[in-house]
């Protein structure tokens, strides 16, 4: 689902945005043990953005209509985006419509993309979603695996310990209210 202002932004913004993603940005996903959640493990989607001045990325904030701005001890400010909702209605479709030039690029907002629509349809409930989930991550951001907390063995060992087979009706009730990225 598209933002109502997306076709609002001006080209020459839109177009800049992106290339200024396509070199500095990140789309990733994290697995984090959960206690107080339904399931073992909360699966985030993330896109940010991180340098010195924070001009460009305000103008980032300004336009996608989401997300923070916060800068670090060591002077450097990132732009994120974290919520699902905000992820599917604003950050893909801008993305989308704006678009990238590398190879990279494109395939890890593709498999972000992919990832966003799973947990839209509440697959990240599941034992089989989750596997699916671990599957597209394996291929983003050049594998990543030096820098996850969790590999995912211990992902999927955790979740067998836990006995996830199937939805209850709060994660029902939570999938259905995500829906916004199919």
């Amino acid at each position: 689902m598209a933002s109502k202002d997306q076709h609002k932004i001006p080209d020459r913004i839109g177009y800049y945005l992106a290339g200024f993603a396509d070199g500095e940005g990140s789309f990733s996903l994290s697995f984090r043990k959960r206690k107080d959640y339904s399931q073992p493990w909360k699966i985030s989607l993330c896109f940010n953005v991180s340098q010195r001045d924070k001009v460009i990325l305000a103008l980032f904030k300004r336009h996608l209509k989401c997300g923070t701005l916060r800068s670090r001890k060591d002077g450097v400010w990132y732009y994120e985006v974290n919520n699902h909702r905000a992820i599917c209605e604003n950050v893909i479709p801008f993305f989308n419509q704006f678009g990238f030039l590398s190879a990279k690029k494109k395939r890890d907002f593709a498999k972000f993309k992919q990832v966003a629509a799973l947990i839209s349809e509440g697959a990240h409930l599941t034992e089989d979603g989750i596997r699916r989930i671990l599957e597209i991550r394996s291929d983003m951001n050049d594998g990543g695996a030096r820098r996850r907390k969790y590999s995912d063995t211990e992902i999927v060992q955790v979740l067998l310990q836990s006995n996830v087979t199937g939805k209850s009706s709060e994660t029902t009730r939570q999938a259905a209210s995500l829906n916004s990225c199919k």
